[in-house]
């Protein structure tokens, strides 16, 4: 009888030791969306406008930018397509104005896609874009809705003013850069944005960091080593979410950069061609309730030996909870 009661209490000390450990599982992660077959794939940037609906922009490698920009309704069915040839769209919020902003990569310009049938109502020119040394990358608000748009060549933050045109250097910085090749992998700088406060947050996706740029311009690191920090954002809970896209997981920290979960992971091809689980993670947003990430599935690095190739794309799913996870 002792020793059954031995066994019984390491047993329990065993779970609750389990139970104080982050989370690392793929648990809560669902396929929220399929992007059409034989369109534009490799979904990186995401958007949710105010009636629930996911917004997701293709990055396809095909020359010419033949990219679209997909609607998705909150039950994952696909309502509209908009077309956006001649543009390589990446990052995108939608502004104060209700309309939405997105980076256009290749083209070095933020476009203006106006409801209610999204067409381009306005381009304003940042930069030269890649051939320039720029690659405009995210889109970030401020509580006065200037726009804050990353470079992730130059090391650049630029605002934009989206009613008169206006554009500003914001800050430039060497840790807002990629470190040189062929130390840092992808070889892209500042990335993701996102503001709590009057603090804007910026990943690092070379440098595998996440940095806190104050009001002041003061530049401190939040977080270190998170492998491909990308897209970023905050929940309702106050906690910032970061796809990190060379581990194909998401991180959640607190608000001293400390590892409150670690959700997701890459489980192999699905029979239709779609990735099970996160692969190459791009992009966050939360909408009721729930955190929508891009699936780009860039063929950066091998996964799996033998694996087929992925031929079908998709937007994963974490749900909150009641508790806000």
């Amino acid at each position: 009888m002792h020793r059954l009661v031995i066994v019984f209490v390491a047993l329990a000390l065993a779970l609750l030791a389990l139970a104080a450990q982050p989370a690392s599982a793929d648990r809560g992660v669902v396929r929220f969306a399929t992007l059409p077959s034989g369109e534009p794939g490799h979904p990186e940037g995401i958007a949710a406008d105010a009636a629930g609906n996911i917004y997701a922009a293709s990055f396809d490698p095909t020359p010419g930018f033949d990219n679209r920009i997909y609607v998705f309704a909150p039950s994952g069915m696909l309502t509209d397509t908009i077309n956006l040839t001649g543009h390589d769209p990446l990052g995108m919020q939608f502004g104060p104005d209700g309309k939405l902003y997105v980076d256009d990569f290749g083209n070095g310009t933020v476009l203006q896609l106006a409801p209610p049938n999204h067409a381009i109502a306005r381009t304003y020119a940042v930069c030269g874009g890649p051939a320039a040394g720029c690659g405009l990358n995210a889109i970030a608000f401020d509580a006065s809705g200037l726009l804050y748009t990353s470079d992730s060549f130059g090391g650049n933050i630029y605002t934009l003013d989206t009613t008169t045109g206006a554009v500003t250097l914001f800050v430039q910085d060497e840790r807002l850069k990629p470190a040189p090749a062929p130390h840092g992998f992808p070889g892209f700088g500042a990335n993701g944005l996102a503001f709590k406060g009057t603090d804007l947050y910026v990943a690092n996706t070379a440098d595998d960091r996440v940095l806190k740029v104050a009001a002041d311009k003061t530049i401190s690191t939040f977080v270190e080593s998170i492998n491909g920090a990308d897209g970023i954002g905050f929940d309702s809970a106050g906690r910032l979410w970061v796809c990190a896209n060379q581990e194909n997981v998401l991180y959640v920290l607190d608000a001293n950069g400390l590892v409150a979960d670690i959700i997701g992971s890459f489980e192999g091809i699905d029979p239709d061609g779609a990735p099970r689980g996160l692969l190459f993670p791009a992009s966050i947003v939360q909408s009721r309730g729930s955190m929508y990430v891009t699936n780009t599935a860039l063929d950066f690095r091998h996964h799996f030996v033998g694996e087929t190739p992925v031929t079908t794309f998709t937007l994963s799913r974490v749900s909150l909870g009641p508790s806000g996870r």
